[in-house]
């Protein structure tokens, strides 16, 4: 099948869509792609996910705007199925490859479900087949790892028996629907004609702007806005430092900051998770291969990855000051995601700060209602605790009790990493408050 007899049954809506992991990435597109008409199968390896799907059910936890009813619409109108096995993609006109692309310790990417993605996906090709890569690559990976390995396990040529781009994701928890649908895309295709029939089937479900480039392009502008955003986040967590050093206040440095022309200062926390700030940067610098001495990406990299350690630190200075220790307290860590309102804890802050608090001594009790394994009524999860760490900004904490939470605690001792509180209250309240940002002076002011 050629490019354009692809395109003309991709604007029939008559092509079959394959859709290679139903994660965060996977399953909101194969959902959109089946409500908008096609025939849509999902291959996981995961037994009791394919089982979850098929019965109409979705995995993911967490606020997600639509997902769970349009998942439902489309098993029960038949045009989502889901399986284990390669072998039902022999069907597929478009096949979108959404599998994770983790960086392990020293920074390089693995890519291991790649790798095996497109050894097992080789095998089953039929002509004419377009892949789109959706997954958040390091730039130049489309020509060194997944072209090869494609063409080596089919026995095919791309642009001749094959066609092959990247488009990478945009959507985020809690909002994967909406982001799908709203935000434009890069279409970056092996040739421009590639590029092109992708546009013409994205615009099937995407409302945004859609671009035509190569896949070299496509890969560096998802690593590069993600990197861009780390750096930004770093400004802001540093600029939080320094107002708890110098006694300022962030927030209100923030504000007025922002007021200048140009300006727009991020919100400071105690660290940066998810699945592609804390690697991305790392992706976009692997695809220069040392070839340039970067050190803004390394050092922002850097600053937020120390934040949950600074947390660390500002509980046991409260400890301190309510008179405690922290070796041997008992500290309520309030939220283990990475994300208000979501389920996600990949690359969670809130588990580093787990590590470091037991590090140090403590034992550490959790508590979140989106994640399984740590809801629960919130103040009977943390009786008897020496602190309380809000580390995620979940509805549920924007109205704690205070004063229960006073009453609750064995130490009066309240560190706010996201500043969800209102510092006068928390005071008011008979509690010894310290936050991200939240200089010496404003906590006295606080108390006075």
């Amino acid at each position: 099948m050629s490019l354009e007899e692809l395109g003309q049954k991709i604007d029939r809506h008559e092509a079959v869509v394959g859709v290679i992991g139903l994660g965060y990435v996977g399953l909101p597109v194969a959902c959109a792609f089946a409500d908008a008409g096609f025939r849509v199968i999902g291959v996981d390896l995961k037994a009791d996910r394919i089982e979850h799907l098929n019965a109409g059910r979705s995995p993911i936890d967490g606020r997600e705007p639509g997902l769970a009813e349009l998942l439902a619409g489309v098993v029960g109108a038949g045009r989502l199925t889901a399986t284990t096995e390669y072998a039902a993609l022999t069907q597929a006109d478009v096949i979108l490859i959404s599998v994770e692309t983790p960086v392990d310790k020293e920074h390089r990417p693995q890519y291991l479900a790649l790798k095996a993605v497109c050894r097992s996906l080789g095998v089953v090709l039929k002509p004419g087949v377009l892949i789109i890569v959706e997954s958040t690559i390091a730039p130049g990976t489309m020509d060194r790892i997944v072209r090869p390995l494609l063409e080596k396990a089919s026995g095919k040529r791309v642009n001749v028996d094959f066609y092959l781009g990247a488009c990478p994701e945009r959507v985020m928890p809690g909002r994967l629907l909406a982001n799908l649908r709203s935000l434009s895309r890069v279409c970056g295709g092996s040739t421009p004609a590639t590029a092109a029939v992708m546009m013409r089937f994205y615009r099937s479900v995407v409302q945004g702007e859609l671009d035509a480039t190569d896949c070299v392009t496509a890969e560096t502008v998802k690593t590069a806005e993600n990197a861009y955003r780390d750096v930004n986040i770093a400004f802001a967590n540093e600029l939080a430092l320094v107002c708890e050093a110098t006694g300022g206040d962030f927030l209100k440095v923030r504000e007025l900051v922002n007021k200048s022309p140009g300006r727009n200062v991020l919100l400071a926390g105690g660290g940066v998770g998810g699945h592609c700030i804390p690697k991305d940067p790392w992706l976009l610098a692997y695809g220069v291969d040392d070839r340039v001495p970067l050190r803004m990406i390394t050092a922002s990299r850097a600053v937020n990855d120390r934040m949950p350690r600074h947390v660390m630190d500002l509980v046991a200075q409260a400890l301190h000051e309510a008179g405690g220790d922290l070796a041997g307290a008992r500290v309520a860590v309030l939220g283990y995601a990475y994300l208000e309102d979501s389920d996600d804890t990949r690359n969670s802050p809130s588990a580093v700060l787990v590590e470091h608090l037991a590090e140090a001594g403590a034992e550490v009790v959790i508590h979140d209602p989106w994640v399984p394994g740590y809801g629960g009524e919130l103040l009977e999860r943390v009786a008897g605790c020496d602190a309380a760490v809000i580390m995620v900004a979940h509805s549920a904490y924007k109205n704690l009790d205070l004063v229960g939470l006073r009453q609750t605690l064995r130490q009066p001792v309240l560190v706010d990493a996201r500043r969800v509180i209102d510092p006068g209250q928390a005071c008011a309240a008979g509690l010894t408050y310290l936050a991200v940002g939240y200089g010496r002076k404003s906590s006295e002011a606080g108390r006075a």
